[in-house]
């Protein structure tokens, strides 16, 4: 099992982060131990979480993931077995947003007593903040690099040209510079981190940490007609890909699952990885069971033949 480098941070993991979106919002913090024993224990290292999660699910209180990861590595003693990835930036009450020099101070303080460490492995902007300039941004995270609270900084959701302004902002003034990317990159929504965000990342050496890699769980097969959508409290968000190119796209997935023995899922997951500039997509379990078989991916090593079937189905017109 191979680690891929965040990068050039000298932070290296395995290919698989796990989504940490569903504590405390999907699953408790009991079923979130287990949960997370069983990713160290399968032999994975990467978790991703954001101050924000959940507060779509609590009034608009988030915390909620930070502080049962918190609760999980104070009781397990293995955070030096993880890495620890959290996001900045998204609102978290009147006045908590953005990306400022005062926000981002106030707001990782708050991210480290939640996890219960003395520091976060890679800090992330979770979305550009037009409103605060990138020089700001940057001088700040580098402060707190230099403090020993942050290994590394990455962003999420910047668009090709603002990413490139970043990278370069840090080059000018000698600053930390985002190591990593976190887009939206799936089978199915493949066409604008392929044609505008991955050439960026490439070209940079910028490590490529994905998020929706199984599309909102459409790519996992268990939403096959409108009746399914109720099976979970995300079902009304895959609606949007029960369409030809979606339903051609499963075809293809069932196929390669039933020659590799393995869930839809898996394979999903699996041709992700096999994407080169990709450090490590991201993919959330609520059970043991789906953990095990998401886990997999990480070993299976899909052939040319494969590969090619699902870039068929998933194409897009350019």
């Amino acid at each position: 099992m191979d680690k891929r480098e965040i990068g050039k941070s000298g932070i290296k993991v395995h290919p698989f982060a796990f989504g940490g979106n569903v504590f405390g919002w999907t699953i408790d913090e009991k079923e979130s131990f287990k949960i997370l024993d069983g990713f160290v224990d399968a032999g994975l290292d990467l978790i991703d979480t954001a101050d924000v999660y959940a507060t779509w699910a609590h009034g608009g209180k988030g915390g909620q993931s930070e502080t049962i990861i918190g609760s999980w590595l104070k009781r397990s003693g293995k955070r030096d077995k993880v890495v620890i990835a959290t996001k900045v930036g998204k609102p978290m009450g009147e006045g908590k947003t953005g990306l400022s020099r005062k926000y981002i101070t106030q707001a990782i303080e708050e991210s480290l007593k939640r996890l219960q460490t003395d520091y976060i492995d890679l800090y992330q902007s979770h979305a550009d903040d037009k409103n605060t300039p990138l020089l700001e941004t940057l001088e700040t995270f580098t402060d707190l690099i230099k403090q020993g609270k942050v290994r590394a900084i990455g962003a999420s959701n910047y668009d090709g040209i603002r990413f490139k302004e970043a990278l370069q902002v840090s080059k000018d003034h000698s600053l930390a510079a985002y190591q990593c990317l976190q887009p939206e990159y799936n089978l199915y929504n493949r066409e604008y981190y392929e044609t505008e965000l991955e050439p960026v990342c490439r070209e940079r050496n910028i490590g490529v940490i994905s998020y929706y890699s199984l599309a909102s769980g459409f790519l996992s097969g268990k939403y096959r007609s409108e009746n399914d959508l109720s099976k979970s409290s995300r079902g009304q968000g895959v609606k949007k890909f029960m369409n030809p190119r979606g339903f051609k796209i499963l075809a293809a997935l069932d196929k390669v699952a039933v020659e590799y023995e393995v869930t839809p899922a898996t394979i999903a997951l699996a041709w992700v990885m096999a994407r080169p500039g990709i450090t490590a997509p991201i993919a959330s379990a609520t059970t043991t069971n789906q953990l095990d078989e998401l886990t997999k991916a990480v070993s299976l090593k899909l052939n040319s033949d494969a590969i090619d079937l699902l870039n068929s189905a998933s194409t897009y017109s350019i």
